[in-house]
């Protein structure tokens, strides 16, 4: 009561002291109250760090370990006043593609199928033109026998239809157990590269634990190409190797598929529109590039383009030391993991390039 009174007689007011929130914090709370995803809460994180240490994009860059392109496009889109910006728009096109079959070639198949129901959707299609004397691709047929669900056995069909979606399911590469051991998994990738005005493509492999890659061009990025490819790599290291890892090109498809089983390989997939799956591929092909393509070896001859090719490799798995290795060749390492690892058997430690058995001692 006293110093109620003291206040009264100075004229004075007591006002409760407020400490005001910091504008990262202030971020923070409206990020939680938004609700916004874990993704857009690194990237706030980002312009906070950014704010707070003198809004320096090169010191934020470095702390995040992320590259100044990416930094930039952000803050572009950066707003403090709507933070759901930061949130990972959609992909998805704006305008897509719409079933191009009209209601009467679709009345006309369904009357086909039902007067045919035996009949395959290619001899349909010919028994269309023949009838109507207008040509059906044979897509729209099946599209409108699965429609419609004119099967002669539905329930066999619906059964037929699950057992192939099961064993179409693609085991990812974030469920492998990764092991420190030379062979046990092989990442692959596919280079296009136009020269001339004609396409080519490089197949890349490596060894994700000793670095020893291969990599060869071809004029298609076929599945038989791919399958050639990994037979060739397999023969390089005495088809010890035990997984493969790549993403979902159509390259690694059917053939590819086949001598993957003939191989006794496990066979993983990156996620849909994640590069970060595969590093170590991405990050060799990022060589191949700069010590290989960019010092003037590119040309469409694919065989000339080999032969030059296989020249560098055998400096890359022999001469050129590795830093992520110790400073070792893949080879060395390759080698010296061979003779440690109760997994391997005793072999001849040789390497085979083109045909070519050069050894490593």
């Amino acid at each position: 009561m006293a110093l109620a009174s003291h206040v009264r007689e100075v004229g004075y007011y007591l006002v409760p002291t407020v400490s005001l929130l910091s504008q990262g914090q202030r971020w923070r709370a409206q990020a939680e109250k938004l609700g916004l995803s874990k993704e857009a809460r690194k990237r706030l994180e980002w312009f906070i760090w950014y704010e707070e240490h003198g809004k320096n994009a090169s010191l934020t860059t470095r702390h995040f370990g992320i590259s100044r392109q990416c930094f930039h496009e952000w803050k572009k889109r950066f707003d403090g006043k709507n933070l759901q910006l930061l949130e990972t728009r959609s992909c998805a096109p704006n305008h897509v593609r719409h079933k191009e079959i009209t209601p009467l070639e679709e009345t006309r198949i369904v009357a086909l199928r039902k007067a045919h129901v035996r009949w395959g959707k290619e001899k349909l299609a010919i028994l269309y033109k023949t009838t109507y004397g207008s040509p059906i691709s044979s897509w729209k047929v099946q599209y409108t026998i699965k429609k419609y669900d004119l099967y002669f056995h539905p329930k066999k069909s619906a059964q037929t239809q699950a057992k192939r979606k099961r064993s179409k399911e693609k085991r990812r590469i974030t469920k492998l157990k990764k092991q420190p051991v030379p062979g046990y998994l092989i990442a692959l990738d596919t280079i296009v590269l136009w020269i001339n005005g004609q396409k080519r493509y490089i197949f890349t492999a490596i060894d994700t634990c000793s670095k020893v890659a291969f990599a060869r061009m071809y004029t298609t990025k076929s599945s038989k190409n791919a399958a050639d490819f990994i037979n060739r790599f397999a023969y390089l290291l005495d088809y010890e190797i035990w997984n493969t890892g790549h993403d979902n090109g159509s390259e690694f498809h059917k053939h590819f598929q086949e001598a993957i089983a003939k191989l006794h390989l496990d066979d993983w997939w990156s996620r849909v529109r994640t590069p970060t799956d595969n590093p170590f591929n991405e990050r060799f092909n990022r060589t191949l590039q700069d010590e290989f393509i960019a010092m003037g070896y590119l040309t469409d001859d694919v065989d000339r383009f080999n032969h030059n090719l296989t020249e560098w490799l055998i400096e890359y798995t022999f001469v050129r030391p590795h830093q992520s290795l110790g400073y070792l060749t893949p080879w060395a390492y390759y080698s010296k993991a061979a003779k440690l690892s109760p997994r391997y058997s005793s072999r001849t430690f040789g390497c085979k390039y083109e045909g070519i058995v050069i050894s490593s001692r």
